[in-house]
């Protein structure tokens, strides 16, 4: 029975040993725990967003890319069709001509109307793509809202 009463009063002697060191314990828990969060926030504010706000800037920069590549084909494909009227009208006056100077006078008319046709369309042209890069700045700037 000595040895029983001799465990019974190691047990107790070490009880608030065993008490410290599950406190101890739960401390360092709580501690890593707290740096373990800290770390989440700290990668969530610095990585996380940072990552998932340049993916939004991407997809809009595609989309408003998309949407400048269809206003530049219809742009093109209204200068054509504008030509093509144009072509067609000359064509018309050349056959109604009485002589062949008339003809020549028609076609030499078709020819510089033509040539400033072509260079307005070019500076229209031009100007759409310089305003969509433009945009494209101040979207990647973080403007994407304005514009």
């Amino acid at each position: 029975m000595a040895d029983d009463t001799s465990y019974h009063d190691a047990a107790a002697q070490s009880e608030p040993a065993a008490d410290e060191a599950a406190s101890f314990a739960k401390g360092a828990a709580d501690r890593m725990r707290e740096a373990g969060e800290q770390a989440r926030t700290a990668f969530q504010d610095r990585v996380a967003e940072p990552v998932r706000r340049a993916g939004e800037v991407l997809r809009e920069g595609g989309q408003k890319v998309a949407q400048n590549n269809q206003a530049i084909g219809l742009k093109i494909i209204e200068q054509a069709e504008s030509n093509a009227h144009q072509v067609f009208a000359a064509m018309r006056k050349a056959a109604q001509a009485n002589d062949v100077s008339s003809v020549m006078q028609i076609q030499g008319d078709f020819l510089r109307e033509q040539a400033t046709r072509s260079m307005t369309q070019a500076r229209e042209i031009g100007e759409l793509i310089a305003q969509f890069g433009r945009d494209a700045v101040i979207t990647l700037r973080g403007g994407g809202g304005q514009g």
